[in-house]
């Protein structure tokens, strides 16, 4: 998950650098987010085994 945040964060950096309008600073972080952790439990990642 802070392998997202910290996609997220590039992401906000990398928009300031390109002056992009403020709808993008919403739109995009929040679509890194939530495509990757629906991506991510998809995988089973998020699973906890039993006896752990």
């Amino acid at each position: 998950m802070l392998v997202l945040l910290a996609l997220a964060i590039g992401a906000i950096a990398l928009l300031a650098a390109m002056k992009a309008d403020a709808a993008w600073f919403t739109i995009v972080p929040l679509g890194i987010l939530v495509t990757g952790a629906t991506v991510v439990q998809s995988l089973g990642w998020f699973n906890k085994k039993a006896g752990n």
